[in-house]
Protein backbone atom coordinates (compact mmCIF):
# COMPACT_ATOMS: atom_id res chain seq x y z
CA UNK A 1 0.00 0.00 0.00
CA UNK A 2 0.94 3.65 -0.94
CA UNK A 3 1.72 6.12 1.82
CA UNK A 4 -1.20 8.09 -0.16
CA UNK A 5 -3.41 5.60 0.81
CA UNK A 6 -2.16 4.22 3.94
CA UNK A 7 -2.96 8.09 4.66
CA UNK A 8 -6.58 8.10 3.27
CA UNK A 9 -7.34 4.90 5.20
CA UNK A 10 -6.39 6.00 8.13
CA UNK A 11 -7.95 9.49 8.48
CA UNK A 12 -11.15 7.74 7.49
CA UNK A 13 -11.29 5.10 10.44
CA UNK A 14 -10.63 7.79 12.41
CA UNK A 15 -13.65 9.93 11.40
CA UNK A 16 -15.87 6.89 11.29
CA UNK A 17 -14.59 5.66 14.51
CA UNK A 18 -15.24 9.49 16.12
CA UNK A 19 -18.85 9.57 14.71
CA UNK A 20 -19.05 5.76 16.03
CA UNK A 21 -17.88 6.84 19.65
CA UNK A 22 -20.25 9.84 20.03
CA UNK A 23 -23.37 7.63 19.35
CA UNK A 24 -23.96 9.30 16.11
CA UNK A 25 -24.26 6.76 13.51
CA UNK A 26 -24.10 3.68 12.74
CA UNK A 27 -23.03 1.97 9.32
CA UNK A 28 -25.47 2.90 7.74
CA UNK A 29 -25.49 6.03 8.47
CA UNK A 30 -28.38 6.58 10.85
CA UNK A 31 -28.54 7.80 14.32
CA UNK A 32 -27.77 4.96 16.46
CA UNK A 33 -27.94 7.15 20.04
CA UNK A 34 -30.55 5.91 22.14
CA UNK A 35 -33.41 8.77 22.82
CA UNK A 36 -33.99 10.13 26.46
CA UNK A 37 -36.80 9.30 28.28
CA UNK A 38 -38.13 12.45 29.09
CA UNK A 39 -36.54 15.43 27.70
CA UNK A 40 -36.57 18.76 29.13
CA UNK A 41 -38.13 21.61 26.10
CA UNK A 42 -37.83 25.24 27.81
CA UNK A 43 -38.39 27.27 29.30
CA UNK A 44 -34.35 28.35 28.97
CA UNK A 45 -34.71 31.67 30.29
CA UNK A 46 -37.33 33.22 33.01
CA UNK A 47 -36.91 37.05 34.30
CA UNK A 48 -39.30 36.93 38.12
CA UNK A 49 -39.95 39.81 40.13
CA UNK A 50 -37.04 39.25 42.95
CA UNK A 51 -38.77 37.90 46.54
CA UNK A 52 -41.87 37.33 44.69
CA UNK A 53 -43.37 33.94 44.24
CA UNK A 54 -43.46 33.49 40.04
CA UNK A 55 -45.36 30.57 38.32
CA UNK A 56 -42.78 29.51 35.66
CA UNK A 57 -44.56 26.26 33.06
CA UNK A 58 -41.69 24.04 32.41
CA UNK A 59 -42.47 21.61 28.81
CA UNK A 60 -41.21 18.12 29.25
CA UNK A 61 -41.54 15.42 26.33
CA UNK A 62 -41.43 11.87 26.89
CA UNK A 63 -40.12 9.63 24.30
CA UNK A 64 -42.79 7.86 22.18
CA UNK A 65 -43.43 4.32 23.17
CA UNK A 66 -42.74 5.16 27.07
CA UNK A 67 -44.50 6.59 29.81
CA UNK A 68 -44.01 7.83 33.33
CA UNK A 69 -45.40 7.71 36.67
CA UNK A 70 -47.42 10.36 37.44
CA UNK A 71 -46.67 12.53 40.48
CA UNK A 72 -49.36 11.01 41.97
CA UNK A 73 -49.23 7.45 41.18
CA UNK A 74 -51.53 4.51 41.72
CA UNK A 75 -49.60 2.35 44.16
CA UNK A 76 -47.37 4.05 46.44
CA UNK A 77 -44.39 1.36 45.51
CA UNK A 78 -44.63 3.27 41.99
CA UNK A 79 -42.00 6.33 42.16
CA UNK A 80 -43.74 9.06 41.49
CA UNK A 81 -42.54 12.10 39.23
CA UNK A 82 -41.02 14.95 41.66
CA UNK A 83 -39.65 18.11 39.98
CA UNK A 84 -36.91 19.80 42.62
CA UNK A 85 -34.41 23.00 42.94
CA UNK A 86 -31.64 22.61 44.92
CA UNK A 87 -31.04 24.60 48.17
CA UNK A 88 -28.15 27.33 47.24
CA UNK A 89 -29.67 28.65 43.86
CA UNK A 90 -30.67 31.69 44.44
CA UNK A 91 -34.12 30.22 43.90
CA UNK A 92 -36.41 28.22 46.14
CA UNK A 93 -39.00 25.89 44.94
CA UNK A 94 -42.21 27.46 46.62
CA UNK A 95 -44.12 24.37 45.40
CA UNK A 96 -45.54 22.68 42.17
CA UNK A 97 -48.93 22.10 40.44
CA UNK A 98 -48.16 18.61 38.35
CA UNK A 99 -50.48 17.54 35.60
CA UNK A 100 -53.33 15.15 36.52
CA UNK A 101 -51.85 11.54 35.22
CA UNK A 102 -53.89 9.55 32.51
CA UNK A 103 -55.09 5.90 33.66
CA UNK A 104 -53.98 3.27 31.75
CA UNK A 105 -53.68 -0.11 31.89
CA UNK A 106 -50.97 -2.60 30.42
CA UNK A 107 -51.57 -5.86 29.01
CA UNK A 108 -49.27 -7.61 31.40
CA UNK A 109 -51.32 -6.44 34.47
CA UNK A 110 -54.66 -5.46 33.02
CA UNK A 111 -55.73 -5.86 36.51
CA UNK A 112 -53.49 -2.58 37.62
CA UNK A 113 -54.50 0.94 36.56
CA UNK A 114 -51.67 3.59 36.31
CA UNK A 115 -51.85 6.78 36.50
CA UNK A 116 -49.21 7.88 34.38
CA UNK A 117 -47.82 10.65 31.92
CA UNK A 118 -47.11 10.60 28.14
CA UNK A 119 -46.51 12.95 25.24
CA UNK A 120 -45.43 16.11 26.39
CA UNK A 121 -46.42 17.72 29.72
CA UNK A 122 -46.24 20.49 31.95
CA UNK A 123 -45.10 21.27 35.53
CA UNK A 124 -45.86 24.88 36.78
CA UNK A 125 -43.34 25.51 38.91
CA UNK A 126 -43.91 28.29 41.83
CA UNK A 127 -40.24 30.06 42.43
CA UNK A 128 -38.58 32.84 44.50
CA UNK A 129 -35.21 34.15 43.45
CA UNK A 130 -33.18 36.76 45.44
CA UNK A 131 -32.34 39.56 42.83
CA UNK A 132 -29.63 38.65 40.57
CA UNK A 133 -29.01 36.26 37.45
CA UNK A 134 -28.74 32.16 39.01
CA UNK A 135 -27.94 29.09 36.44
CA UNK A 136 -30.42 26.97 38.48
CA UNK A 137 -29.61 23.03 37.99
CA UNK A 138 -33.40 21.80 39.13
CA UNK A 139 -33.81 18.37 38.95
CA UNK A 140 -37.00 16.15 37.05
CA UNK A 141 -37.10 12.50 38.77
CA UNK A 142 -39.07 10.18 37.52
CA UNK A 143 -39.18 6.15 35.98
CA UNK A 144 -39.82 5.41 32.51
CA UNK A 145 -41.83 2.25 31.56
CA UNK A 146 -42.74 0.77 28.37
CA UNK A 147 -45.63 -1.40 27.98
CA UNK A 148 -43.77 -4.57 29.23
CA UNK A 149 -41.09 -3.49 32.17
CA UNK A 150 -40.05 -0.12 33.91
CA UNK A 151 -35.92 1.73 33.31
CA UNK A 152 -34.28 2.19 36.20
CA UNK A 153 -35.45 5.81 37.96
CA UNK A 154 -33.84 8.63 36.51
CA UNK A 155 -33.12 12.38 37.54
CA UNK A 156 -32.90 15.37 35.00
CA UNK A 157 -31.13 18.11 34.85
CA UNK A 158 -33.33 20.58 33.96
CA UNK A 159 -31.57 23.99 33.63
CA UNK A 160 -33.01 27.30 33.77
CA UNK A 161 -31.47 30.66 34.14
CA UNK A 162 -33.59 32.43 36.29
CA UNK A 163 -33.26 36.46 36.54
CA UNK A 164 -34.40 38.25 39.63
CA UNK A 165 -35.61 41.71 39.34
Amino acid sequence: MTKAIMKICVAAALALGSLLAQGQMGASGRSIAKPAAVEYLFPEQVTVPAGKASSVALHFRIAPGLHINSHTPSDEFFIPTVFSIPEGAGVRLEGANYPAGTDVTLPIDPKTRLSVYTGDFEIQARIVAVPGNHMVEAKLRFQACDKNACMPPKTITVPIDVIGK
